[in-house]
């Protein structure tokens, strides 16, 4: 049997790097490509080596995966995860913070026995930390996320959708036929994530994300009580490096609606 980390523990771990490596460089930082064309900053680089330390120095027995690592290094650490890994993201919606677009976060998810058993998603710009375990109820800053009404039909709900990792027949579909009121595209998953399950908008998609930008949204979300399924209709998250679609709201009727629409 295991024993979950301390949730206030790991927050405020978080909340440490990303005062110390991430606001203090938002709006002045330089960034590069890496090979996949994605951004790249100092502050990731910062955060992550803060939060390996962090982690390695509270919680010895866990292994730690981070966005920033080669695949090779990933796979191998994800063969191996039975004992416990952390999954980091130690900026997520690098591209907006590199922007200067306050929409990012610093993305924290721990597997053991191949599930992810605890996740938190921190804001620095909002100081908004979302957290859960598999065990309890999703909670915004310590407390349970507001349940708030969803809109009564589809076509009333705001849609954040990420066109550019879509089939193209598939985003032109959407993109014609629109079967909600309006769409967004914000720029990090992790983010994406919270905000669905706080209900700041009602439906999302998204064609292909990574395990270290998913795994503790998905969780969060998950514990707050929504739906979710990938194009192909199976679990969003699998303990691998193969990038994952999702379909997601939290309101099972919109789910149903919005799953049928998709085809």
């Amino acid at each position: 049997m295991y024993q979950l980390p301390d949730l206030a523990k790991l927050e405020a771990i978080v909340r440490d790097a990303a005062s110390s490596n991430i606001l203090p460089l938002f709006g002045n930082t330089q960034r590069r490509y890496k090979a996949d064309k994605s951004v790249v900053t100092e502050a990731d680089l910062a955060t992550q080596k803060a939060l390996q330390n962090s982690l390695k120095a509270n919680w010895p027995e866990y292994d730690f995966l981070a966005e920033e690592m080669t695949v090779d290094e990933q796979k191998q650490l994800l063969r191996n995860h039975e004992q416990g890994l952390w999954i980091v993201d130690p900026l997520d919606g690098t591209s907006n913070f590199a922007a200067g677009i306050p929409y990012f976060a610093i993305s924290i998810a721990l597997i053991i026995q191949g599930k992810v058993r605890v996740g938190l998603v921190y804001d620095p710009t909002r100081n908004e930390a979302f957290s859960a375990t598999d065990s309890s109820p999703a909670l915004l800053n310590g407390s349970p996320i507001a349940k708030v009404a969803a809109p009564e039909k589809l076509s009333q709900c705001i849609g954040v959708v990420d066109f550019k990792r879509l089939p193209g027949e598939l985003a032109a579909k959407i993109a014609t036929q629109q079967p909600f009121s309006s769409q967004r595209s914000f720029g990090s998953v992790a983010l994406d994530w919270c905000w669905l399950a706080a209900q700041r908008f009602h439906i999302y998609l998204h064609g292909r994300s990574n395990i270290w930008d998913y795994a503790a949204g998905d969780l969060i979300f998950r514990q707050a009580g929504g739906f979710s399924c990938t194009l192909d209709g199976e679990d969003v998250f699998i303990a691998d490096v193969t990038p994952r679609s999702a379909v997601a709201a939290m309101d099972k009727q919109h789910f149903e609606n919005w799953k049928a629409f998709l085809g």
